[in-house]
């Protein structure tokens, strides 16, 4: 039973981090470039984001400052949401 216990409880503690890369992230910044053909947002972190097809980008344009609620996928961060900061 020790041995059962023991062996979950290592199980547990090594996939614990691969929990961390689903988690969504965020990140508050100002728009550097909107490029509404390529459904993508680059920030003036320097980093791109990527849209979903169905995304309005409407109100979104240089200089407006946006919290970005996202996910990494496949080295993508995709936007889940975004949110202007008045």
């Amino acid at each position: 039973m020790r041995f059962f216990v023991a062996t979950l409880l290592a199980t547990a503690s090594f996939l614990a981090p691969v929990a961390g890369f689903a988690e969504s992230a965020d990140v508050e910044a100002t728009i550097k470039k909107v490029d509404e053909k390529n459904f993508s947002i680059t920030l003036d972190d320097g980093k791109s984001y990527q849209a979903p097809q169905d995304f309005d980008f409407t109100g979104l344009k240089a200089g407006v400052k946006v919290v970005v609620f996202y996910t990494e996928v496949d080295g993508k961060r995709v936007i889940n949401d975004l949110d202007i900061v008045q």
